[in-house]
């Protein structure tokens, strides 16, 4: 059993589909669609809501067996969540305001990136200044609620 290749997907949590989508990706390496769906799904059904967004980075080896991590859903896909909206800005600017966003929100939001495997080892800080980044491009503007 030796390694082939690693593949990114973004499905959404526990409604994984053998589809197009999926098939194009892991067709090609022989792997069962309909087994990682069911893995996947099973995995995730109790992670996050229905369809949620989730990166996945699948290695794939030579006997069509496969592993499969789950990361955190995109900042993007958070920051739109909390933010209450449904879509961001067609053409965002720092100078108009799209959405507002508490500091709590953005601390929330950086502890659950701070899960992936990748972000482990970094202070929550630097990942929250990271989500600052995110909401300003997103024309997200980040001030305390008020009452």
């Amino acid at each position: 059993m030796s390694f082939v290749r690693s593949i990114k997907l973004r499905v959404p949590a526990g409604a994984a589909k053998p589809g197009p989508a999926i098939g194009q990706a892991l067709g090609p390496l022989g792997i069962n669609m309909a087994e990682f769906c069911k893995q996947f799904n099973d995995k995730t059904r109790d992670m996050y809501e229905g369809d949620t967004p989730l990166g996945v980075i699948l290695s794939a080896f030579n006997d069509r067996t496969f592993t499969f991590e789950v990361k955190s859903p995109p900042t993007s896909f958070l920051i739109k969540k909390a933010s209450g909206i449904t879509k961001g800005p067609t053409s965002p600017s720092p100078d108009v305001v799209h959405a507002t966003i508490t500091p709590e929100a953005v601390y929330e939001i950086a502890k659950i990136k701070q899960q992936d495997s990748m972000r482990w080892h970094l202070p929550l800080e630097g990942i929250a200044k990271s989500v600052l980044g995110t909401c300003k491009s997103m024309g997200v503007q980040v001030r305390e609620a008020k009452d």
